[in-house]
């Protein structure tokens, strides 16, 4: 009750000098003044002390905690599927640009993230280096079997640069520990190149244009590699390593039974599918 009669007064008073509000300052301001002054007194009569008091501490801990979000790897990975994620990650390699969206393959020291297309300007994507650390905000996602991080943006973060040494994962092919280092860049050494299908005449080819044989120079190349008597389908992304490039015309050049040493992002599709960015003939 004392507090609606204290509101009235107050309404009462600032329209008394609304009149005068568009003539001078002073009059406004006494308006101003009068209202504040008593709903002021109203917040008084009607809170307590101890609730004004809480709810300035809860403010402080949600500014705190939006301070503190950004997760660490581990994190990361135990965040449920389509839950909002920050993380903190330097780039490694951009795969492609288009209509203000970006998709990078990024790692920190702990573990590697695909930030697939990330809202991001093309001005800013000549920006984003290997090395360079941004801030990336958005959605956990998961597209047959390949962790990635959907709807994203991100800002750039001032301070250190990284890039990550090539981890040698071939002896954890076929392993159930090779999936612990999704997306990182990494090796394979010794591989045998293994046929990839056949040609129109029926000969056996070391590599196809799409998965299917499909394609034509210039789309991705798929080609078959084995280690220790299984074998593994590797691509060269298209868009990450288009037909001008060493590694790309390396595999149109392989010839199957030859030794292959490589390099490149561990991506995941229904199973291991690296993304290869070179290759080197051992024998």
């Amino acid at each position: 009750m004392k507090k609606t009669i204290v509101l009235t007064l107050a309404l009462s008073m600032a329209l008394a000098v609304a009149g005068c509000a568009k003539t001078g300052e002073p009059a406004a301001t006494a308006a101003s003044e009068a209202v504040s002054t008593t709903a002021e007194t109203a917040q008084e009569e009607s809170t307590p002390a101890a609730a004004v008091e809480e709810t300035t501490t809860v403010a402080e801990t949600v500014t705190t905690d939006t301070a503190a979000g950004v997760m660490t790897y581990e994190e990361y990975m135990a965040a449920d599927l389509d839950s909002q994620v920050v993380i903190e990650t330097y780039v490694q390699a951009k795969q492609s640009w288009w209509e203000d969206k970006a998709t990078v393959y990024s790692q920190d020291k702990d573990g590697a993230y695909f930030l697939y297309n990330m809202a991001c300007s093309e001005e800013d994507y000549e920006r984003l280096v290997p090395g360079t650390k941004i801030r990336v905000t958005g959605y956990k996602s998961e597209w047959s079997g390949e962790i990635e991080l959907m709807d994203a943006t991100f800002e750039f973060v001032e301070g250190d640069e990284f890039i990550a040494d090539a981890l040698d994962v071939t002896d954890m092919l076929g392993t159930d520990g090779l999936i612990d280092h999704q997306n990182q860049f990494v090796t394979f050494k010794g591989m045998t190149v293994e046929a990839a299908g056949q040609d129109a005449d029926g000969n056996d080819v070391a590599y196809l244009y799409n998965w299917d044989g499909s394609g034509t120079e210039g789309d991705d190349l798929y080609f078959n590699v084995s280690y220790n008597g299984e074998t593994y389908t590797f691509t060269v992304e298209s868009y990450l390593c288009d037909k001008t490039t060493d590694v790309y015309k390396a595999v149109q050049s392989l010839e199957i039974g030859q030794t292959v040493d490589m390099e490149g992002f561990l991506y995941w599709y229904e199973g291991v599918n690296p993304h290869i960015t070179s290759l080197t003939v051992v024998k």
